[in-house]
């Protein structure tokens, strides 16, 4: 049989982390004389810090030098950690600690493919670190997602060919990377948004043991 493997996303996938990032995002947009809406924050999903920091200051109609910016990246970064640092197992989403540990007992391979440079730390906070085969975060990349480099560097510490990865995703930013890198994309969340996915589930409470290995076979 051929090997299959699945490639998570983090935020919104395992853990809901992108409340923590709004907030972060919203202090340092009244920081900066504006406000920041939830539905605003939409557009952050699935890109990196340094475009989230771009779409922000676009939203807000503000114009910062290269030195600002960074400064910026580093308080918001500061502050989200803070938020991070207080979260426990009870905040991974419905029915992934079930599935990630059966993965694991059936020796089916899994990576995390997440563009969060923290996700590291976060893994380790939720105690799910040493479960996964592998992890490709923002720290490993040079592009971010819609770009299919996450994915296929996932797929390549799997050992497996792109064709045989189902990577699980909650933006359409990262649907649009495993469609390009060849992969079975399955979407969690808005049926519309997420239209590209060759499946798309309401919550990954309908990530079931049973609709993955069926997936897998």
């Amino acid at each position: 049989m051929t090997k299959k493997a699945i490639i998570f996303d983090l935020d919104g996938v395992i853990v809901d982390t992108a409340k923590y990032h709004y907030l972060a995002w919203r202090e340092l947009a009244i920081q900066l004389g504006f406000d920041f809406s939830e539905a605003q924050n939409e557009q952050l999903k699935g890109v990196s810090r340094v475009r989230s920091l771009e779409i922000l200051l676009d939203i807000g109609n503000v114009q910062l030098e290269e030195e600002q910016k960074t400064k910026l990246l580093i308080e918001k970064n500061a502050q989200y950690l803070e938020y991070i640092a207080e979260m426990d197992h009870t905040e991974i989403l419905p029915g992934i600690d079930d599935v990630l540990h059966y993965l694991k007992l059936n020796k089916i391979p899994f990576s995390l493919g997440s563009a969060s440079k923290n996700a590291r730390l976060i893994l380790e906070t939720l105690d799910l670190l040493n479960l996964f085969d592998a992890i490709v975060d923002g720290n490993d990349v040079s592009t971010a997602k819609p770009d299919p480099e996450v994915f296929l560097i996932a797929a390549q510490k799997l050992g497996v060919e792109p064709d045989n990865c189902i990577v699980i995703e909650d933006a359409q930013a990262g649907v649009e990377a495993a469609n390009k890198a060849n992969m079975l994309s399955v979407g969690i969340g808005d049926k519309e948004i997420l239209k590209e996915a060759d499946y798309v589930l309401n919550s990954t409470a309908e990530l079931t043991i049973d609709f993955l290995q069926k997936l897998i076979d």
